[in-house]
């Protein structure tokens, strides 16, 4: 069913805001739902969004996105939610990462660019993804009534995509750039990860000229304003959250004595997991049994490798990788301690998931940390980023202290209650969902209220950029992103 066919459905078929339902596109250039921000994101608003009554398509390209697709009717949903795979050339798979594809693989200039970027360095999937999406959404031009872009901000999302587009930045990934440049170590180190990093270079372009930017806390909109130069009156503050029913306190899940949990990956610097490793040999001097489950890559060399080899902590850390929601709750729960060590976080999922399942947190004050974790004291021990010393002074606090821990916990699970959670975000997107839709019409409030919209005479829904044509669009995008990769 098209977006203009489901209109004139009955009056009575409303989503949960009283508006009609909404035809969502929502696209994920990564969409893996158990690593990275970006795959969890997707998964859970994309299901609060079909539970309000929207139908949500979901299209994206490997890892593929889980989705949590309506198997039952208790499950609550109003609306719909399917996948769709849009493949890339997959070339950062297990176990055989930046391999080169048969010449059988190749079916366009695309995937051309996406293997010579590559092999040169950098990092092709923002763009190309952008572009297979393009060419996706214009072949069905009228079927969505909105496009929500999960912070791929490629050259191909710019201009007519045959509706509205809105965009999630969860932060600028020219932080991430920065930090690791501030750990890169001799000179070939520094122009890999320059140019591995180009592709921000493109995404501060396109970001610039978005109507529309939504993003997850107020620190990350600032880092936008100031970084990738956005006007700060295009971009809107939308809290994400914690699945709240999952991510629950369980009395009857014993605690281990001295365990400490942490969700990080060994090789991103600005996860600090090298400041709670230092801050674990601390640690143990004083509570010898302390031992730090981290879930995520463990790194065979490098800094973090270095640090459990000098302290001698190779029995007392243990990485975790691939587990279920399930086994990710328990262990939370089973923690007397749930630790953030980031230097900086553009939200902190796993601070909040943390926060909900009642652990208390000890956590930094890097980046928008301290929006989700809050006061000090009070809901969480804050520490400053890149401090081992007040990282292992908060741990040794809350493991000597159970009163503490209780309190801590069960004020960070009512923070959590009454500020993060996804049906709250997915209230709050599909907000801006129907402002987006009414600005593009040219209309004040008739997409809120669930009127009729007009469409353009090609039957899509106008926007203010037409496309001048697939070709001379192509070669320009392509010609733009030789030069910037």
């Amino acid at each position: 069913m098209t977006a203009e066919a489901s209109r004139t459905g009955s009056p009575t078929d409303l989503a949960a805001d009283g508006g009609r339902p909404l035809d969502i596109a929502l696209l994920t250039y990564k969409g893996n739902p158990f690593c990275g921000g970006q795959g969890v994101y997707v998964r859970h608003l994309s299901r609060e969004l079909a539970r309000l009554g929207h139908r949500v398509e979901v299209i994206g390209a490997q890892p593929y996105p889980v989705l949590d697709e309506d198997e039952d009717a208790d499950e609550g949903y109003r609306g719909s939610l399917r996948l769709t795979e849009l493949p890339s050339l997959d070339l950062y798979r297990q176990p055989d990462p930046f391999r080169t594809p048969g010449r059988e693989e190749y079916r366009d200039w695309v995937d051309a660019l996406e293997v010579a970027t590559m092999w040169t360095g950098g990092f092709p999937e923002p763009l190309t993804f952008s572009l297979r999406a393009r060419r996706h959404l214009r072949a069905r031009r009228g079927e969505f009534d909105v496009v929500h872009d999960n912070q791929t901000l490629g050259y191909g999302l710019l201009g007519d995509v045959g509706a509205p587009l809105v965009t999630t930045i969860h932060h600028p990934i020219t932080v991430d750039r920065k930090l690791e440049l501030d750990a890169a170590e001799g000179l070939l180190r520094r122009l890999s990860v320059r140019r591995w990093y180009a592709f921000t270079r493109m995404q501060k372009r396109v970001a610039r000229r978005l109507p529309s930017v939504l993003t997850v806390s107020g620190t990350s909109r600032q880092e936008i304003v100031d970084h990738l130069g956005v006007r700060e009156d295009r971009i809107h503050v939308v809290h994400i959250g914690a699945d709240t029913d999952l991510f629950s306190p369980d009395a009857s899940v014993p605690q281990v004595p001295g365990r400490i949990v942490t969700t990080s990956s060994a090789d991103v610097p600005l996860k600090g997991l090298v400041f709670l490793v230092e801050a674990l040999a601390k640690v143990r001097t004083e509570h010898p049994g302390a031992h730090l489950v981290v879930v995520g890559k463990r790194a065979e060399d490098g800094p973090v490798a270095q640090a459990i080899e000098r302290y001698g902590l190779q029995g007392a850390v243990e990485f975790v990788k691939g587990i279920s929601d399930a086994e990710l709750v328990g262990l939370v729960r089973s923690a007397e301690v749930a630790c953030v060590p980031s230097l900086y976080e553009g939200f902190s999922l796993p601070a909040a998931e943390a926060m909900a399942t009642g652990t208390p947190l000890v956590a930094t004050t890097g980046g928008a940390i301290p929006e989700v974790a809050g006061r000090d004291g009070e809901t969480c021990l804050a520490v400053p980023p890149g401090d081992a010393g007040a990282l292992a002074a908060g741990l040794n606090r809350l493991l000597g202290d159970a009163e503490l821990r209780t309190r801590l916990g069960a004020a960070g699970r009512e923070r959590v209650l009454s500020r993060f959670t996804w049906a709250r975000a997915a209230e709050g997107t599909v907000a801006r969902y129907r402002e987006a839709i009414a600005r593009s019409a040219g209309v004040d409030r008739s997409a809120v209220t669930g009127t009729h919209l007009p469409l353009s005479p090609n039957g899509g829904t106008p926007t203010a950029v037409q496309d001048p044509g697939r070709s001379a669009a192509s070669e320009a995008v392509y010609s733009e992103s030789r030069a910037t990769c």
